[in-house]
């Protein structure tokens, strides 16, 4: 039974939840084996699962990788395995969201930067730490985080190594919101049902188009997204007449 990540299926949603709150839920090699598991299963589950979110136990989201794993001398399974089980989590077919509260740094804003949203509570504090401990990013920091703040943004938090606080995330462009932490879980859950109320075919088709033509210049995503798009999907008649019916009864 997993221990290091925990996992809650409710009406469609699947949260994972980083559970060693004792170490802020620092990241490990053996947590990252976990993780790994149940994106592994989760992606082979769209039918029954239509978003993901990730979050952390206790105090925070993350302090980061953990640094005594580094000293005494990581042994992962195959060699770079948790920026592979990152990727495995960017590239779910559902939506992901990485719900983000208390620490947040280096290695864990690389795992939050998998997510395709990212929420904040208000006690959110960010950080690329890299060039405090004579690191260089390898799960992804270099490549996620310009796309998502813009080169200059990015380039000033490697360098600088200082903390952003959830509002200044959310301002940068860093978070897609910021909620106040008395209603972090709350407007977490709002959020998810928003989503889950739509389309779930929609919602894969629509993450993947965005996933495959990332960085590719217009006139070629234009012939991507008309040429490969997957249409129509198979609830489309029925939530039509649904809102047909609806508003004939308003009539």
């Amino acid at each position: 039974m997993s221990t290091l990540v925990l996992r809650e299926d409710r009406d469609g949603l699947a949260t994972l939840t980083l559970h060693r709150p004792e170490k802020l839920n620092a990241l490990t090699v053996a947590l990252f084996a976990e993780l790994r598991a149940h994106v592994l299963q989760l992606a082979q589950q769209t039918e029954h699962i239509g978003l993901v979110v990730l979050r952390g136990a206790g105090k925070c989201f993350s302090a980061g990788h953990d640094l005594a794993d580094i000293a005494h001398g990581e042994k992962p399974p195959q060699p770079h395995f948790q920026a592979d089980t990152i990727e495995l989590l960017a590239n779910l077919p559902q939506p992901v969201v990485c719900a983000v509260h208390g620490h947040c740094y280096t290695g864990a804003l690389e795992l939050a930067l998998a997510g395709d949203m990212v929420v904040a509570a208000e006690s959110a504090k960010f950080a690329d730490t890299h060039a405090r401990w004579a690191l260089t990013p390898v799960w992804g920091m270099s490549q996620r985080l310009p796309r998502r703040v813009g080169m200059a943004r990015a380039q000033e938090m490697t360098y600088t190594a200082r903390t952003y606080s959830g509002r200044e995330a959310e301002a940068m462009g860093l978070v897609n919101w910021c909620v106040p932490d008395a209603g972090f879980d709350a407007a977490v859950a709002g959020m998810a049902r928003g989503i889950l109320a739509n389309s779930w075919f929609s919602l894969r088709a629509n993450k993947r188009l965005y996933r495959e033509t990332e960085g590719l210049p217009l006139r070629a995503g234009l012939s991507h997204e008309i040429h490969r798009s997957e249409g129509r999907g198979p609830d489309m008649d029925s939530r039509i007449a649904g809102f047909m019916n609806k508003t004939s009864k308003l009539a």
